[in-house]
């Protein structure tokens, strides 16, 4: 076996069968797990840890009842016993159960801290999907909650998992194929310069909820929208509920070079950037961005165009490296390794495993791509559940890097550079700037705090 086949079985582990699939598992009682948030994402992350391990899915929690029922009698059809899950429209209420091993929240951004705190204060392990926070204090609060009640928190960052990514780490960083690096460029031209416009037809201003969905409850501690902008499910293009592409996708991309290059909290950040193309429409976060992350030895440049064209059609979403000694493009489809000078240029494709996970062929609206990484990353999280360790995408680490993102928003509407104290977990000599570290919630919603969780 050689270096990268050994990489792959020990990233992959999992046999072709169901019983190979679960043998490590053998022993083990099933873990009951509750969703909160089984919509799109939702059922990608819950279906991938059904693959990988005997689990018991025992609670479902969403605002909206079409896609509570659609969910729960999928995962009927999917798990091994059949049964279809309790039903919630209120996550406290499935947590005052407190009969849960695993809670996957996997809600819009601004619905992140409370139910994750909410679930560690159950006494449940949690999966919380990026970026965990939408302001700066709530991570802070998530932190030390799971620090707190001793649970084990996996981020779903999971390109930290995502196999040919593992090995362009390895081999070309940890390997020293690339040399020093003296730059890194992450990007993404998602060409959505539609997204938060308005439909052709413009609804009325005073449009309701359709008799399904518990608007109320889905706008929660954030801001309250009219509805109509929200009806076509573009919350992101708004930040009264998220951080805009860089928190969506800026989050991925600085996450995984952090997580490649053993990066810890960046010196400063600056941000320039803002509506720039899409000036029609309700959307009011940035279709053009260029942010710089400041660490020690070089920075790193974030760039997004929610307009036109990509630079590399093959890496409209990636990251590239520079090294004296190569360049590296990764991305969620591959990496290319450019040698400079004499040397061969490697390429490497994304692993999809339809034919180990057959199932994944007809799921709707599943990402492909990220099928594998997220079956990884569960695989890690419940490892780290089995031994009471750290996961590789721990609440700390998702902590950094949506904090960075957040504060290149910051930056870029305060209209200058951010210095970060990372022992005082504050912008250095600024504040203004530590003032929007909280935003306020609506009542009667509390914002949780570090030191009351």
């Amino acid at each position: 076996m050689n270096r990268r086949q050994f990489l792959y079985s020990s990233v992959a582990g999992l046999g072709l069968t169901r019983s190979a699939r679960f043998s490590v598992f053998a022993d083990d009682k099933p873990k009951r797990v509750g969703v909160i948030g089984p919509g799109w994402y939702g059922k990608c992350d819950l279906f991938r840890l059904i693959q990988v391990a005997p689990v018991e899915v025992v609670s479902l929690c969403d605002v909206n009842q079409q896609t509570l029922d659609r969910a729960a009698d999928m995962v009927a059809q999917r798990q091994a016993s059949k049964q279809r899950p309790r039903l919630y429209k209120d996550y406290r209420e499935m947590l005052k159960e407190k009969d849960l091993d695993i809670v996957i929240v996997d809600t819009p951004d601004h619905w992140h801290a409370l139910p994750m705190i909410a679930a560690v204060q159950a006494g449940a392990d949690v999966w919380v999907q990026k970026p965990i926070s939408v302001d700066v204090i709530e991570g802070q609060a998530m932190l030390a909650a799971a620090r707190k009640h001793k649970r084990v928190v996996q981020v779903g960052t999971q390109r930290r998992s995502t196999p040919h990514l593992v090995e362009a780490r390895d081999e070309y960083i940890r390997g020293g194929k690339l040399g020093k690096i003296g730059l890194v460029e992450i990007y993404c031209y998602s060409g959505r310069g539609g997204r938060g416009r308005r439909p052709p037809s413009e609804p009325p201003a005073d449009l309701k909820p359709p008799d399904y969905l518990d608007y109320e409850m889905w706008v929660g501690p954030a801001p309250m929208r009219p509805y109509r902008d929200l009806m076509n499910n573009n919350w992101r293009a708004y930040k009264e509920y998220g951080n805009g592409l860089i928190g969506d996708m800026g989050i991925h991309m600085l996450d995984m070079v952090r997580w490649m290059l053993g990066l810890g909290w960046p010196k400063r950040i600056s941000s320039t950037g803002g509506i720039v193309m899409r000036k029609s429409g309700p959307s009011n976060t940035s279709d053009t961005q260029l942010a710089t992350f400041e660490f020690d030895d070089m920075p790193v440049v974030w760039q997004h165009r929610a307009w036109g064209e990509p630079p590399d059609p093959k890496y409209w979403w990636g990251a590239t490296l520079y090294g004296e000694s190569g360049t590296l493009k990764a991305g969620v489809y591959g990496y290319d390794f450019t040698p400079l000078g004499e040397g061969t240029p490697v390429h490497r494709d994304v692993t999809y495993e339809l034919e180990q996970y057959p199932e994944d062929k007809t799921e709707p609206r599943i990402e492909h791509f990220a099928a594998p990484a997220i079956r990884y990353q569960m695989k890690d999280f419940l490892a780290a559940i089995a031994s009471r360790g750290k996961p590789v995408a721990d609440i700390e680490e998702g902590y950094i890097s949506t904090s960075c993102c957040i504060m290149a928003n910051l930056a870029m509407q305060l209209g200058r550079t951010l210095a970060w104290d990372p022992v005082k977990q504050s912008v250095a000599g600024d504040d203004e700037a530590n003032r929007f570290l909280q935003r306020p919630y609506r009542k009667p919603w509390v914002h949780p705090e570090p030191g009351k969780v």
